[in-house]
């Protein structure tokens, strides 16, 4: 098949105002797919600038997640400068922010301000609570989400104390929602000619992403709370103990069920009418889990796990991060690629997981150095002449590499 070049969005302009990870995230998928993504940077630089580890004061962060990205440096509190941010918006398709609520308006960057300018405007709003509503005003980071949400009430062992998830996913939730509603308004826009306003709170994110607990809820069956390291509706479906570790185990019928039975030397599990159903293997899980774990037991993870799949149970290792990334899978499946930094030479960049057919992955470029872009997007974007460039460097009005 012939490659494409480009991307599917080879052509949309994306003006971006965020920072930290949830708007640069989101952005970041945009960017690999082809879309022209100007991120807009205060004089000090994003947070992710600052924050660990680093190699030769460069953040790995920063740049994991601005990838594929042009930098330009503007000081918003200057009039100066926010009058060619507004300027740039007016060129843009799409306006992305994480402001605190409010901040965006009194900056002149609101989308009631920008669409009424320019009405094809996809103008994109994250935020920890939303625009609206009780908590509208508070600034929220990804740990706040996680408490407020119910998820880290859900993730634990049982009666354990509540656990936080291993990343970020309050932030990264907000950001795929994000680029999958800025997807759907722009495809939207080719029907109306007009621009949509999007509100994506990480809060709502986060609840979204529950509806294993909310059918729990729904029904009124009872509070869904912790249960560990198995699923809590369906056994056995969770992490058992073998000789030398424990081994992933997702058991979701009885045909599956019968099978585990067998390879574990215990083909009467099959018939006990405590195991009949899905239903009834949950509620005597307490009595199920020392049965497996006993078959298990002489087996090492390699050993069970080659047995269960051969027997056609689903069934798996748990595997260290550091080992996942430089693992087969990751490599064959092109998950994290390389990109050539001009101080840092060569280093791992990540990409979107999506294969789109016919469109070559890697090629990545490295997230831009503070104000990196001013000259070249002024003068793309705006039609700006050198000594007008000139003249915003020497205001302070634009900071970073001089044109």
């Amino acid at each position: 098949m012939t490659e494409t070049k480009g991307g599917p969005l080879s052509g949309v302009r994306i003006l971006d105002f965020t920072r930290v990870l949830s708007g640069p995230y989101c952005t970041a998928l945009l960017a690999d797919l082809g879309a022209e993504v100007v991120k807009v940077e205060a004089p000090q630089g994003d947070d992710y600038r600052h924050v660990a580890p680093f190699r030769d004061g460069e953040s790995a962060l920063f740049q994991l997640v601005n990838r594929n990205k042009q930098g330009i440096a503007i000081d918003l509190k200057q009039k100066a400068g926010q009058a060619l941010a507004h300027a740039l918006a007016l060129r843009a398709d799409v306006v992305i922010e994480n402001f605190r609520p409010g901040v965006a308006d009194r900056l002149g960057l609101g989308a009631e301000a920008l669409m009424a300018a320019h009405p094809r405007l996809v103008y994109a709003s994250i935020s920890g609570f939303g625009q609206t509503g009780p908590n509208a005003g508070l600034p929220a980071f990804d740990l706040v989400a996680q408490g407020l949400s119910g998820l880290m009430a859900l993730t634990g062992d049982a009666g354990g104390e509540p656990m936080k998830v291993g990343e970020s996913v309050g932030d990264l939730a907000a950001g795929l929602f994000a680029s999958w509603s800025i997807l759907a308004a722009l495809l939207e826009r080719e029907k109306t000619g007009r621009g949509r306003r999007l509100d994506i709170a990480m809060l709502d994110s986060l609840v979204a992403l529950l509806p294993t607990a909310v059918a729990q809820w729904m029904f009124g069956r009872g509070a869904p709370t912790r249960v560990g390291n198995r699923h809590p509706l369906s056994t056995p479906f969770g992490a058992y103990r073998a000789r030398d570790g424990h081994v992933v185990v997702c058991v979701l019928n009885a045909v599956q069920f019968g099978n585990l039975a067998a390879v574990l030397g215990q083909p009467a599990l099959a018939d006990d009418p405590r195991f009949a159903s899905d239903a009834l293997r949950t509620e005597h899980e307490t009595a199920l889990r020392p049965l497996i774990e006993a078959g298990l037991a002489r087996w090492t993870v390699a050993e069970a796990v080659a047995a269960l799949s051969a027997a056609g149970v689903p069934a798996a290792p748990i595997l260290e991060a550091a080992e996942v990334f430089a693992g087969d899978h990751v490599r064959d499946r092109g998950l994290i690629g390389e990109t050539a930094h001009p101080t840092l030479g060569a280093l791992p960049a990540m990409e979107q997981p999506v294969h789109f057919a016919g469109l070559a992955r890697g090629g990545q470029r490295p997230a831009p150095a503070l104000g990196a872009d001013n000259a070249d997007v002024l003068t793309r974007w705006l039609g700006h002449e050198t000594e007008q460039i000139t003249a915003l460097s020497a205001a302070g009005t634009i900071v970073g590499r001089r044109p």
